[in-house]
């Protein structure tokens, strides 16, 4: 349960938001976050991709215009949630996360110029500290996104995986958060989620997930594959990381956006 404080400081973020959208809102400090789903999003190598059929499309015999369709698609890929049951056995559901742990000042800390250069880059203790050099502490109910430029490989599934082999995991390449930073962060900073612009918060070449270990286990959300990640600044967004709401969902598909400052 949140705490009174954290919920008048989520008050205090929000509110200035919703009374400038009840006048009007400036679109061109919307930032779209969200890669969209279709045949071409990338998933897990051990998984099947996105299915999008459509049942009706056309006039119909009273002489209107009617569309239906029908998806089929993993919880996990595409830019989606991973809610804390996907590694704790005693975590929240997808359904169970509060709104506030989806909503908060986005913390953009870039690390691309070490990734550009090693594909097995992490996010690291010193990254957040020369961030806060540079920004200041990290605030209270903040959503720390891990900035490693690998959004310029989507959707080409070799590049941005390090593999096209189905089921090819032993060959998976990708930068992610290290884990001695994600333990930092839950000591030291009130964040209530975090996100990468990656297919996972752990790198492509860890093994057992040591990241989602830590972080889902300690029952926070997470958020993958963020979509133009390079288009925030490094303080003074807020981040809407909006799922699906999946009962019992382990995770699911997210509509994810930023306003600018």
């Amino acid at each position: 349960m949140k705490s009174p404080v954290a919920i008048l400081a989520l008050m205090f973020l929000v509110v200035p938001v919703m009374n400038r959208a009840a006048d009007t809102i400036d679109t061109s400090k919307l930032v779209d976050l969200t890669y969209t789903f279709d045949a071409s999003t990338i998933y897990w190598p051990t998984e099947p991709i996105f299915h999008h059929e459509m049942e009706r499309y056309g006039i119909t015999a009273q002489h209107y215009f009617y569309s239906s369709a029908k998806y089929a698609a993993p919880e996990h890929g595409g830019t989606h949630l991973d809610a804390p049951i996907h590694f704790n056995e005693k975590g929240i559901t997808a359904d169970q996360i509060p709104l506030a742990n989806l909503i908060g000042p986005a913390a953009v800390i870039d690390f691309s110029a070490r990734a550009v250069k090693d594909r097995d880059a992490t996010l690291s203790v010193d990254d957040i500290k020369a961030y806060e050099a540079a920004n200041g502490k990290i605030p209270d109910q903040a959503i720390v996104v891990a900035r490693s430029g690998w959004g310029r490989y989507w959707p080409n599934r070799k590049l941005y995986m390090g593999t096209d082999k189905p089921g090819g995991v032993a060959d998976l390449h990708f930068p992610g958060f290290s884990p001695a930073a994600a333990k930092f962060l839950l000591k030291n900073r009130r964040v209530v989620a975090i996100a990468i612009d990656t297919a996972s918060i752990d790198a492509g070449a860890a093994r057992n997930f040591p990241v989602h270990l830590i972080w889902l286990g300690a029952n926070k959300p997470a958020f993958e594959n963020i979509a133009n990640a390079e288009k925030l600044p490094p303080k003074g967004a807020v981040l809407f990381c909006i799922p699906m709401k999946i009962g019992k969902g382990t995770g699911g598909p997210a509509r994810v956006f930023a306003l600018l400052p």
